[in-house]
């Protein structure tokens, strides 16, 4: 299989891209000011209890309060909480992990009230993003996360992936990970560790332990509410929990962002680092690599996938519930029954592709055609958990009901990525009246004239829609030429799928929008 990422990066937000064989199978957008993501370990303040609820909101810097359950404080929380008040209360020196006293684990069944109280300070981890109203999800059993283990302060148990299916592997790298872990530690064992070597493993053992010995350092300068670790950035935290060997290529945009992905593949596959490339083009690299038009074509409510058949994608607060249709398609060979699993058959791949792809989570309800035979309904069920094998995401699918439907849920971590496809007329902003098309290629000499002669700006890039920019492009003597005679070689244009039929952008040499209406607003403040 081809795989490769391609990463987007503008000034206000990252894109990923997952591709396999050329098509899109996973998205993820982050906005650069982002000041959430799960994995990073705050020192917050218990604000409020909820008995009833058995939990309590615990104050970790976002506008709203974070939810802890007890059951999420972990067995180890005695030890933790008293290890978080030693720190704070010597500034000087942090107590040494193998020599940390372990405390009786609490009770699986006891209540909030009983460790917790208003105006602790506690050390926790974000387990979920906010997600519509709700706040954070936390945990206050914290572990820090690499490429091939996790890292697990305060136990000492050693698991082991049960993804890894050889019991001979099994035991190696059970026992190989208690002869190399230090005394205060517990470790997981992720699924990619298989096969490898010693030397590996216990390269990474290291890293995460110093990562850990930095957290303490941070902890004891901490005055009240802030953050003690950061999770790796977005792109790099991606690529670490997804990457392997089969990997072809990785594409950024850039030069910063190029250098941190490159930095982390040479860390953790040396051998691997060339397969990260910088990507110099004009053309955006979404549109290079043709994701923005499988974006378009992905997200919206109705989705095609073969000879006619489409479904349709509702979004509650409560579930997602998904319709598989055969639309105009025509019956085959074996009738009605063998049209209906073709039709199914197909359909499974494809929501296994959306679930990923829109990072759905949750309950999911899929009313898939109805199919009388109980072999083609078995057929069905394991297509559909064959093509969910890769998700990453923990899921569980249920045989297809009496009814027909088929109810699964998947692990949900971070709100859906929601993508609205439809482009709102820039010209008359969707009131249905607009000045004549054929004047538009002139207005857009005005602007730039006005940019360059007015504002004063020589060097810019402007994009707009390709059947516009084939236009301009026609000819030996195009007005494109004409316009780069006229007002410069700065001048430069782009084709973007991005951009709708009568619109355009105008950025300036850092990729950053120039706003025209602001840019005049302040002229004419200073003219007055």
């Amino acid at each position: 299989m081809d795989s490769e990422f391609v990463v987007d990066v503008q000034p206000s937000e990252i894109s990923i891209a997952l591709l396999e064989n050329k098509r899109l199978v996973e998205l993820n957008r982050e906005s650069r000011e982002a000041r959430f993501a799960v994995g990073n370990i705050y020192l917050g303040r218990v604000k409020k209890l909820m008995p009833g609820l058995n939990a309590a909101f615990v104050d970790v810097g976002f506008e709203k309060d974070a939810f802890l359950h007890y059951l999420d404080l972990g067995s180890n929380f005695n030890t933790l909480n008293q290890f978080t008040t030693q720190v704070l209360s010597d500034r000087k020196k942090a107590p040494s992990m193998h020599k940390v006293k372990h405390h009786p684990e609490i009770d699986k069944n006891g209540s909030i009230g009983d460790v917790l109280k208003p105006g602790q300070d506690i050390l926790v981890q974000v387990a979920k993003e906010p997600i519509s109203t709700k706040g954070p999800r936390l945990t206050a059993e914290v572990s820090i996360a690499g490429r091939f283990l996790v890292l697990i302060p305060f136990a000492d148990k050693v698991s082991v992936s049960q993804k890894i299916t050889s019991e001979e592997e099994r035991i190696r790298l059970k026992q190989l990970i208690q002869s190399i872990k230090p005394k205060g530690f517990g470790v997981i064992v992720r699924t990619v560790a298989e096969d490898k070597k010693v030397a590996e493993l216990d390269n990474e053992l290291k890293i995460l332990v110093k990562r850990w010995e930095e957290a303490i350092v941070k902890l004891q300068q901490a005055k009240s509410i802030s953050l003690i670790l950061e999770e790796l950035g977005r792109t790099v935290g991606i690529i670490r929990d997804l990457f392997n060997t089969s990997y072809n290529n990785i594409h950024v945009n850039d030069p910063e962002i190029f250098t941190e992905v490159k930095d982390y593949i040479e860390l953790i596959a040396p051998d691997r680092k060339d397969i990260v490339k910088l990507y110099k083009d004009e053309i955006p690299i979404f549109d290079h690599f043709g994701i923005t038009k499988q974006i378009k074509s992905g997200f919206g409510k109705t989705v095609s996938f073969k000879s006619g058949a489409y479904l349709i994608i509702e979004h509650t607060e409560a579930l997602h519930v998904i319709d598989v249709n055969s639309g105009n398609r025509s019956k085959n060979s074996t009738g009605q029954e063998g049209n209906a699993l073709d039709v199914n058959l197909a359909a499974a791949d494809e929501i296994a592709r959306q679930l990923r792809l829109r990072d759905m989570g949750g309950i999911i309800v899929v009313d898939f055609i109805d199919m009388h035979e109980s072999d083609n309904r078995q057929k069905l069920y394991d297509r559909m958990r064959d093509a969910m094998a890769n998700d990453r995401a923990k899921h569980n699918i249920l045989p297809l009901s009496k009814f027909g439907l088929m109810q699964m849920t998947r692990q949900r971590v971070r709100p859906a990525t929601d993508i609205n496809i439809e482009e709102k007329c820039p010209t008359c902003f969707g009131t249905g009246k607009m000045q004549p098309s054929i004047l538009f290629v002139d207005q857009l000499e005005e602007k730039i004239d006005h940019l360059v002669n007015g504002l004063k700006i020589k060097k810019f890039v402007l994009h707009i829609h390709p059947y516009i920019e084939a236009f301009i492009s026609k000819g030996i003597n195009s007005l494109k030429l004409k316009w780069k005679l006229k007002y410069g070689v700065g001048c430069k244009i782009i084709a973007s799928q991005d951009i709708g039929f009568l619109q355009y952008k105008f950025y300036d040499g850092k990729g950053v929008e120039i706003n025209l209406k602001q840019k005049l607003e302040k002229q004419n403040e200073i003219i007055t």
